[in-house]
């Protein structure tokens, strides 16, 4: 079964594509809406309704990457393990694998939202000082 991390280690080699591609540690769409919605509190005042609209927007997308995306990754796992066991005179023997890191795990969206929060208000100070 596969392991969930930024750059993993498959058939005797590092596969790259795994630091930009979905999954792994920390959320990077999590660190990205929550950013987006600290931004906005800040810019625009924490009451705000624009605000409440990049809340709502972050909420959706950080439950999205560890509810549906995370499961249709596990079962992605179950699904490439069954076509890796069929006999190689089946039709589907040659299937091209499907993408297992997919979503996320609750600690993932949390540390994404950490980063995305410290970003964005680094970022305001930053700004702030200038």
């Amino acid at each position: 079964m596969g392991m969930r991390s930024a750059c993993r280690y498959k058939e005797n080699r590092w596969d790259a594509k795994q630091l930009v591609g979905s999954g792994g540690m920390p959320s990077s769409h999590s660190a990205t809406v929550t950013a987006l919605a600290v931004a906005v509190g800040l810019q625009e005042g924490f009451g705000s309704s624009l605000f409440a609209t990049a809340a709502i927007f972050a909420s959706v997308v950080m439950y999205d990457a560890s509810g549906v995306r995370l499961h249709a990754g596990k079962q992605a796992e179950v699904l490439n393990q069954i076509v890796y066991e069929l006999p190689s005179e089946h039709p589907l023997a040659e299937t091209r694998p499907l993408r297992e890191l997919l979503g996320h795990t609750p600690s993932q969206v949390f540390a994404g939202g950490v980063l995305g929060f410290a970003v964005a208000t680094f970022t305001d100070m930053i700004a702030g000082l200038g």
